[in-house]
């Protein structure tokens, strides 16, 4: 070996090669993309504008009532000192003998809200329940026709409410003939009704979920000896707990938010749900504008945490039966 090799290939291992790492920058400018910047920022746009009311009524319901017609809402703003909870104290608990009922008495904020859930559990579990029954028999079950059965369920899901309200007041005032109990006029009348119209959609979602559950795991069940109703309760049902989540949390949005039904079927009842309590302060508009907004409030929290507590089943009960 000359000197000059070994010169070389001291040098060589004496001095690594040096590599440069790729900066974080030039790695954060590769994946940026115009076109999805582009589409967050119009979708950001969108969600505040669809946003604006909420807030807008959010801000009417924490100001004082007489400045309702002194100023826009976006003038609270800029002075805080108009944020109190005047409205809410006497919507809750004002002095009887006022303008609106207030607290627990017939007709009041209170007393709307209680009404509301009667109605809305009840209608809420019954769906859920039955739907999910349904759907197991047109399953898992082993009788004919259940194809037949589930084309007429889902012909039941095109058939608009306002039809059939009038027909269905003509049909309890005829049970109330014959029975002598007449659900026209009662709570336990807005809950039937409810309920009726959403079976079809509540079998529809369970129906497609239960579909994707192995054949093979039921068959197993009943070679074990289980019977139906242990194989939907301790199989099926487990399984299907975000689709029936899900379901929960339409109907119980459906019928919380529900006006018509509970306006033609409660009649003349004093005890309203809370969106038959806000349409009654319609009429008075400028005068009561602050119960409206502080009403509507209050109407929004319940669904809200509902949802808030179901969110994470929503998405996989929603595509119940979309991905085989």
């Amino acid at each position: 070996m000359t000197m000059a090799t070994a010169d070389l290939a001291m040098t060589d291992k004496a001095v690594p090669t040096a590599t440069v790492p790729a900066g974080p920058a030039k790695g954060r400018w590769h994946r940026f993309r115009p076109s999805r910047a582009a589409l967050n920022i119009f979708l950001i746009v969108v969600a505040l504008f669809w946003l604006l009311p909420s807030v807008s009524m959010l801000i009417i319901s924490f100001r004082q009532s007489g400045l309702f017609e002194q100023s826009g809402w976006w003038h609270a703003l800029a002075s805080p000192a108009e944020f109190t909870l005047y409205n809410y104290k006497e919507l809750f608990f004002g002095p009887k003998g006022g303008t609106v009922p207030s607290g627990f008495a017939a007709g009041g904020a209170l007393d709307s809200l209680r009404t509301s859930i009667e109605i809305t559990i009840p209608a809420t579990l019954l769906v859920v329940a039955v739907s999910s029954l349904a759907a197991y028999s047109l399953v898992f079950g082993r009788w004919r026709g259940r194809n037949v059965v589930f084309l007429t369920i889902v012909g039941l899901m095109v058939v608009p409410l306002q039809v059939a309200i009038l027909p269905i007041v003509e049909g309890f005032n005829d049970m109330g003939k014959f029975t002598g109990w007449n659900p026209y006029g009662t709570i336990e009348g807005v809950v039937i009704f409810h309920v009726a119209f959403g079976l079809p959609f509540g079998i529809f979602l369970m129906r497609n979920f239960f579909i994707g559950i192995p054949q093979n795991l039921i068959e197993a069940g009943r070679v074990d000896g289980a019977g139906e109703w242990t194989l939907y309760r301790r199989i099926v049902l487990p399984i299907g707990v975000a689709a029936a989540a899900s379901l929960a949390i339409f109907q119980f949005i459906w019928t919380w938010n529900d006006l018509l039904v509970a306006l033609v079927i409660l009649g003349a009842d004093p005890h309203v749900p809370i969106t038959l309590f806000i349409y009654g302060q319609e009429r008075t508009l400028a005068a009561n504008f602050w119960i409206i907004s502080t009403g509507s409030m209050v109407s929004i929290i319940i669904p809200l945490l509902v949802f808030l507590r179901f969110q994470r089943y929503f998405v996989s009960g929603m595509l119940a039966g979309a991905v085989k």
